[in-house]
């Protein structure tokens, strides 16, 4: 099934009861943080309706971004949600999603929100470990994940979650643990976000003090790619790994492991690992034909041809012929004898 047309409708910070050490999401994205109305928000789905889509037979889904839907008042929510019911009611819309947090999340408000046409909830998480929720400022604990999750699923909704990599008082440890735990809890999918510092966040102060030391790009990419794997492993699918690239973050940018490809340097590196794994097992002195797809060749050859290169410098491409073939299923790799 090709990817859904999201129709994105951004209501930056509402219904947040705090802000986190690590959040200003206006900076982030740059969205105003203006009360959007039933009739803008019916000119945003009729006008991108009529846009082409790479996919024309994808379901469409209009997407309530940033915030926390569930924190508003529920007059409010309805408002929101009734915008985009004549368009759910006429075919045009298939479903919506939107983000909040978990501890705003009960069972009578998933079946609110499943009554409404909602079809995916992603829960801002951030971590399934209690120190470093405490001490990022999040107010809510890993028992309400939990909970959370359990309601959205019982309702009949898919459930993302939303975790973050280098956060105050995380270790490799924690970060690994907190995902294997978000893996037991069998999301439909998780995206991945390494922490940056931001101007005008809480974090911005700790760090100016000295008071918290961001990852590294390379600390961030490789911490990444563990988790990748871990839901792997559960074919739990990670849809996005970093922030999308936007002027309005790079502007307010004070430090972190950002780059506006984080996601293919993280498969670049699994791709190595996984590469590289394969050509140690071969037999040297038999030549090889390593096929891979097409569509994988840049998170191959990495970042200026970095990982070709250090195939090179392992002696690990002697004898092989690389073979990139369109056919081939992405994520692939296949070693044969010539």
């Amino acid at each position: 099934m090709p990817p859904p047309f999201i129709i994105p409708i951004f209501i930056a910070h509402q219904g947040c009861p705090q802000q986190c050490l690590f959040c200003n999401q206006r900076g982030i994205t740059g969205a105003s943080e203006d009360m959007v109305g039933p009739g803008e928000i019916e000119a945003i789905i009729r006008a991108q309706l009529t846009w082409p889509r790479r996919y024309p037979t994808a379901p469409v889904q209009v997407a309530f971004y940033g915030g926390s839907f569930t924190g508003l008042a529920i007059e409010r929510q309805r408002e929101l949600l009734g915008a985009v019911q004549p368009f759910l009611a006429a075919g045009q819309v298939q479903e919506i999603r939107l983000s909040t947090r978990p501890d705003y999340v009960t069972s009578e408000i998933a079946c609110f929100l499943r009554e409404h046409g909602v079809g995916i909830v992603e829960l801002g998480a951030q971590s399934l470990d209690d120190g470093v929720l405490a001490a990022s400022g999040r107010g809510h604990t890993a028992a309400q994940v939990r909970t959370a999750v359990a309601c959205l699923k019982e309702a009949g909704m898919q459930v993302g979650l939303q975790l973050m990599l280098g956060l105050p008082g995380e270790r490799t440890v924690t970060a690994l643990a907190s995902a294997r735990q978000a893996a037991a809890l069998n999301p439909d999918l998780i995206r991945l976000y390494p922490c940056l510092v931001i101007a005008g966040s809480p974090l911005a102060e700790l760090y100016r003090q000295g008071q918290y030391l961001p990852l590294t790009l390379s600390q961030a990419v490789i911490l990444a790619a563990r988790l990748w794997s871990i839901f792997q492993e559960r074919l739990i699918p990670v849809v996005r790994m970093g922030l999308q690239p936007s002027a309005a973050l790079e502007k307010t940018l004070l430090a972190g492991p950002y780059h506006p490809a984080f996601g293919e340097l993280v498969l670049s590196r699994i791709f190595f690992n996984k590469v590289r794994a394969l050509l140690a097992g071969r037999q040297h002195q038999q030549p090889h034909c390593l096929c891979l797809a097409k569509a994988d060749e840049s998170i191959y050859r990495g970042r200026d041809n970095g990982n070709v290169k250090r195939l090179a410098a392992l002696g690990l491409l002697n004898g092989v012929e690389t073979v990139f073939s369109a056919s081939q299923p992405r994520q692939t790799v296949v070693l044969c004898e010539k």
